[in-house]
């Protein structure tokens, strides 16, 4: 297996000397392991087709809302980023930003992209507008060569696992083809993502339960049909190699409905008729259904809530989702996930990872949670705190009261999928130095912190996703 490219000697470690020095060794001991990567948006036609990308610019900014949306926060037009379709030039959307590179000073995002440039480009003159053209060029010779063809990268980049994010009713021919292949190294699976399918108060919802019911051969439009499609399509997934679900919602409510009940406020749904409090009661009775099914079936259940998407109601019906605008908002898991957890908390088998970007949730709901519940993971800094300081902010608040063994390692989370070996080598340069720091305080020994680093690096991701 070839391994995760590595980043300059010392970044992101501790300054102090004596710390630095077992940083540097706990990181070593873990620079080389294979990616895991059991979260993420790399679509899985760009592994099925293994295609040439198309250019610098479609790779590394049109689609990175990273990337996007703090450029846009600075005055730039979206259009002028190759956004909604509009025919802008690659190279005048790279040499945009790069005449703005300074705008990403200090931000996690700055360092991905200055890592990724060296790392998998070897391109060390720092980006600005002067050198646009020829960093521009650098990329498109090497984006043209078999080896920066999607599968190569896959080896390249170390990843051993990487799992996608997938529609309930997507036939999966694209992940068929990539298990059939011959040079694709790693292990790919889809996961299921049935957000939409959740979600009684929209009024698309009677034509996607319709869909999902059609797709998986289901002819009873009740709530006991509606469930046994979901049953009958997370089998499917299953069988090409999923290992978990993942739930994107704004307010993570569950409830434990009657039968009864959960049929009338279906059929309300279905008719369109369905108030709003009588749907947060339906869509929380669905999560705890979902997590009924995993408890069945064995697949892992995210939950990542706590994000208002699509917050600027003119820039997503001009430019649709995922262009910058999900904005978090407050999260509350104790009293929300209480029905779910009285039900499905100890059930042999079931594991429930719970993620935040709400970061006073990791220490005074998730931690705890985690603590007791035998089927609750820490999820990882996600999202707006997928960051070297939130990463560490994040282990301080888990690892007092849940440990390092009840989180779920790390999730990249990206479309970027050149961002993905920085990304986890970030993460564990911050984990070397927060246990390189506990191991000088005399809170663990060496060698408790290498086993610490190996595992949280390679056995606990593994046990908890069920690889």
């Amino acid at each position: 297996m070839a391994t995760m490219l590595k980043t300059a000697a010392g970044a992101l470690l501790p300054v102090d000397p004596e710390t630095r020095a077992l940083a540097q060794d706990l990181y070593e001991s873990v620079a080389h392991a294979p990616v895991i990567s059991p979260h993420g948006h790399v679509p899985a036609a760009w592994l099925a087709r293994n295609e040439a990308f198309k250019d610098p610019a479609d790779l590394l900014v049109v689609h990175d809302h990273y990337v996007t949306r703090l450029l846009h926060a600075n005055g730039i037009k979206l259009e002028a980023l190759g956004q909604g379709g509009g025919p802008a030039d690659p190279r005048e959307v790279w040499r945009t930003l790069a005449s703005h590179w300074h705008l990403f000073a200090g931000t996690a995002s700055g360092y991905w992209m200055n890592e990724t440039l060296r790392t998998v480009f070897g391109i060390e003159r720092p980006v600005s507008a002067e050198s646009a053209d020829e960093s521009y060029d650098t990329i498109a010779a090497a984006l043209a060569t078999p080896e920066f063809l999607p599968r190569a990268l896959l080896a390249r980049f170390g990843i051993a696992f990487l799992a996608t994010t997938d529609d309930p009713c997507d036939d999966l021919a694209d992940h068929r083809i990539i298990a059939a292949a011959s040079d694709v190294s790693a292990c790919v699976v889809p996961t299921y993502r049935p957000d939409k399918y959740l979600e009684p108060a929209r009024a698309e919802f009677p034509s996607h339960v319709r869909r999902l019911l059609e797709t998986a051969g289901v002819s009873d439009e009740t709530y006991v049909g509606y469930v046994e499609a979901h049953r009958r399509r997370r089998v499917h997934f299953a069988a090409h190699g999923a290992t978990a679900t993942d739930h994107g919602v704004d307010v993570p409510v569950t409830a434990d409905l009657s039968e009864a009940r959960a049929e009338e406020l279906f059929a309300q749904a279905m008719r369109g008729e369905i108030d709003a409090a009588d749907a947060v009661q339906l869509r929380g009775h669905m999560l705890t259904t979902m997590a009924e099914l995993s408890v069945e079936d064995g697949l892992v259940m995210m939950l990542h809530p706590g994000v208002r998407r699509n917050h600027h109601t003119a820039t997503f019906e001009r430019f649709g989702p995922d262009t910058g605008h999900d904005i978090p908002i407050r999260t509350e898991y104790t009293d929300n996930l209480r029905p779910l957890l009285q039900r499905f908390g100890t059930a042999e088998g079931f594991h429930l990872v719970l993620f935040t970007v709400d970061e006073t949730v990791f220490s005074r709901e998730i931690a705890p949670l985690a603590g007791f519940y035998p089927a609750v993971y820490a999820g990882a800094p996600w999202w707006f705190l997928d960051a070297p300081d939130a990463i560490d902010r994040y282990r301080g608040a888990v690892t007092e009261t849940a440990g390092f063994y009840k989180t779920a390692g790390f999730i990249d989370d990206t479309r970027a999928y050149l961002s993905i070996p920085v990304r986890h080598d970030t993460a564990r340069r911050r984990d070397a130095a927060f246990i390189a720091r506990l191991v000088s305080e005399g809170r663990l020994d060496r060698e408790t912190a290498m086993r610490v680093i190996a595992d949280v690096t390679t056995a606990v991701p593994t046990k908890v996703w069920k690889l």
